[in-house]
Parts: structure tokens; C-alpha cells; sequence
């Protein structure tokens, strides 16, 4: 839809949303008209870097022609279904995925967090039934972040601040210990613990990815005594870190395993896949979606995935983020740059006030994220070049430098 078709200014857009939205998003000041490829566009036509793909989404570009296409055809014949029928995109999307990443099932979802929830039920489920009614127990990382929805907010390690304020009560049965350090998880567990549950790279928590010696030992750890391994891919997958699936970078394969974001390439759309034993916790009726495993949803999804695997955006993601990542260490006030492939954060000193930075950057025509007060997270799409981060990294220390005078 174009503003231009509307009759309405951009400000009456702002109006309307002020008047009738609840709003719990930290707005730029940017009606967002249409995008393609790295970049995105206002109601004028100005062109804006995108280094934040939709959080992570648009891995293979925005309005990428494969995804769209394939939008389009699905949705002239077949809109949406109930999933009592067979349907084509779901077998097709279900073989590629399990076949790409080496599980074995998929149970569709709408989201990340409804997909981490799944991943939570799943794995509870299974240790009740093979183990006994107190075999529940899950240990997340301090300083994560799995999802807004209770179950998946209650497995996100910030209790007191974040997500979890203001709610009361979290669900009851997880307990947290510092990322990275193994034998805090390991002496976080208990007899009654059935799964370990992280991110290979921290999202939300600052860009941090995971050690071998961390994410090998939590394996071999659940191995020995009886637990799942539970991997949260819904902001690392398909490709974002340079390898497929971020777990793959340590030699290892978790239980189960979540996935969103660019898995649909612009359309909603989540997924856990898990080994054949651990998804037999889920029979008829044990958990449902009426969206979950939309026709167009899965369509978009097998288009991304065949157009992030058909171009190797993997190894792009890989060389041009290891390029982004040094650029970025020679800008001003930076303290440290970490990352795997082009999932980046940027922390800086307490000159710069990550936040304000985020809105230069912004009025200067790059898009990008603040974490926190310090940190500046960086995912664009896997298709950009070594002269859109030279650009990136141009105007970032333009902004730096009109921050600090």
C-alpha cells in the first residue's frame, strides 16, 4: 500500500497509530513505505541502509523475488487451511528443513517465542512420560532471551528487570546460571532437571556467542546424565552466523531445536525440529495451532530457504561479517566487537549512549538497533557487500562524532 493511494500525509499515519495503537515499540521517525534488497524506503523514496532485516528476518533481502513469487501463487490457491488435510507446502517445507539441518520431525508454529514455547512443552512432556511426574525441570542462561509469551518469558533469564516486569508469578520450574560457564549449569541441575535450554549466541543478552569448551560440555553434560539439549535458533538460524544452524559450529546437535525469524522470509512462521524419540511427547491433541503451518507461510519459508542455501548466504554471512567485524573495532569509543558471522554487537565506552546513537544513525539514513545503553546490534542481510559496510561504518562514525562533539 502506498501513502500515496490513501490520500493521507505520513503525519495523519502517525496520528492514527498514537490514536488507536497501543504502543510498546520505541518508534524511529520513518514511515517505512516499502523495501528491497539492503535496503529500506519512506513515502519519498528515500533510501535507508538496512542493517536490522525486519530483527534478523530478511536474510535473503527484503521483498527477495523468490519469496515473493512464491507468496503470490500459494496465495491464489491455497490461502489457509485447518491441518486435519495434507498440504503440499508443509510435507515440502517439513523434508527440506529435517533434511538440510539433520533432524528428524518439524512441528510448525507462528513465532519464535510460541516456537520456544513448544520447545518448553516438548520437552517437559517427554521427561514426565519416560521419567516420572518430576522430571520438569529446565536450566536457562542468566541474561537470555527466549520470548514475551509466559512460558518462553519465564524461561528468559532476567528475573527483576526486562521481559518478566510486572507480571507476578513466572511459570514455575526453571532456574538460571551465567552464560558460558559450564559448571554453573552443571551445578544448577538437579535430579529433577530434564533439559538445558540456550542460545549458541546471546541476542537480547549483548551478542555473545557461545564457547566450544561451553556448548561441547553442555552435550556431553546432558549425554551422561539423561537430559535434552535445547537449542534457541529463532534469531541465529539459517545462516545468520555463518554456518546453517549456529549449533553447528561446535560439532554438536542438540534435542530439539527452535527456529523463526528468517526461516520465512518476511511471512510469520516458527518451528522446532527434534529427534524422533523426543517428538514422540507430542500425539494427537497434545499441542495444536490453528496457523501454525500456514500454505502461504510455508511457501514463503521453502522459497528463503532454498534462496539462502542456492547462493551460499552462509558463507557470504561469514566472509563479510569477519570484514564488517574489523571495520567496525577502528571506529571511535568502541570497546569491544563480537559476533558470529553478521550478527554483531558493538560495545562502546561510556562516551556514547548507545540509544542516541541508534537515532543519529537513524536521521543519517541506517537502520540498526541499541541493547541495552552500551551495545549496538548489527543483522543485516546476508546478501550485503563489503561496500555496504564500508557505508555502514561511515555513517556510524559520523553519528559517533556529532555525539561527542
Amino acid at each position: 500500500m502506498r501513502l500515496a493511494d490513501t490520500g493521507l500525509s505520513a503525519q495523519d499515519i502517525r496520528d492514527k497509530v498514537e490514536r488507536y495503537m497501543i504502543e510498546t515499540y520505541e518508534r524511529f521517525d520513518l514511515l517505512a513505505e516499502s523495501a528491497k534488497d539492503q535496503y529500506l524506503y519512506d513515502e519519498s523514496g528515500e533510501a535507508y541502509l538496512d542493517f536490522y532485516a525486519g530483527i534478523a528476518v530478511n536474510s535473503a533481502g527484503n521483498c527477495n523475488e523468490r519469496v515473493v513469487e512464491a507468496v503470490v501463487e500459494q496465495a491464489r490457491t491455497l490461502m489457509q487451511t485447518f491441518n486435519y488435510p495434507y498440504t503440499i507446502p508443509q510435507a515440502l517445507l517439513a523434508e527440506k528443513v529435517c533434511q538440510t539441518i539433520g533432524m528428524d520431525k518439524i512441528f510448525y508454529q507462528n513465532s519464535g517465542a510460541e516456537a520456544n514455547e513448544a520447545m518448553i512443552k516438548m520437552a517437559r512432556k517427554y521427561g514426565i512420560e519416560t521419567y516420572g511426574p518430576n522430571r520438569y525441570h529446565i536450566v536457562t542462561a542468566k541474561m537470555g532471551f527466549h520470548g514475551r509469551t509466559f512460558g518462553a518469558m519465564s524461561a528468559t533469564g532476567q528475573p527483576g528487570n526486562g521481559c518478566q516486569v510486572g507480571y507476578g508469578p513466572m511459570t514455575y520450574g526453571f532456574s538460571y546460571a551465567p552464560y558460558n560457564n559450564l559448571q554453573a549449569f552443571k551445578d544448577a541441575c538437579t535430579e529433577n532437571t530434564i533439559a538445558i535450554m540456550v542460545e549458541p549466541v546471546q541476542g537480547e543478552g549483548g551478542i555473545h556467542p557461545a564457547t566450544q569448551e561451553f556448548m561441547g560440555g553442555l552435550r556431553e553434560f546432558c549425554d551422561q546424565n539423561e537430559m535434552l539439549l535445547l537449542i534457541d535458533e529463532v534469531q541465529t538460524g539459517w545462516c545468520r552466523t555463518g554456518k546453517v544452524m549456529s549449533y553447528m559450529h561446535y560439532g554438536i546437535k542438540p534435542d530439539i531445536v527452535s527456529m523463526a525469524k528468517a526461516l520465512g522470509g518476511g511471512m510469520p512462521i516458527g518451528a522446532i525440529c527434534a529427534t524422533s524419540e523426543v517428538a514422540k511427547a507430542f500425539s494427537a491433541g497434545s499441542h495444536g495451532s490453528t496457523f501454525g503451518g500456514h500454505p502461504v507461510s510455508c511457501a514463503a519459508a521453502l522459497a528463503q530457504v532454498e534462496e539462502l542455501l542456492s547462493r551460499d548466504l552462509a558463507g557470504n554471512a561469514e566472509r563479510v561479517g569477519g570484514y564488517l567485524m574489523e571495520r567496525l573495532a577502528t571506529l571511535p569509543h568502541v570497546r569491544e566487537v563480537r559476533g558470529q558471522g553478521l550478527m554483531i554487537g558493538i560495545e562502546f565506552d561510556d562516551a556514547i549512549d548507545a540509544v542516541e546513537l541508534k537515532h543519529e544513525c537513524v536521521r543519517r539514513h541506517l537502520l540498526l538497533t541499541a541493547i541495552g545503553n552500551r551495545v549496538i546490534r548489527l543483522v543485516p542481510p546476508l546478501i550485503v557487500t563489503r561496500d555496504d559496510c564500508d557505508a555502514a561504518c561511515r555513517i556510524l562514525e559520523a553519528s559517533i562524532e556529532t555525539l561527542v562533539g
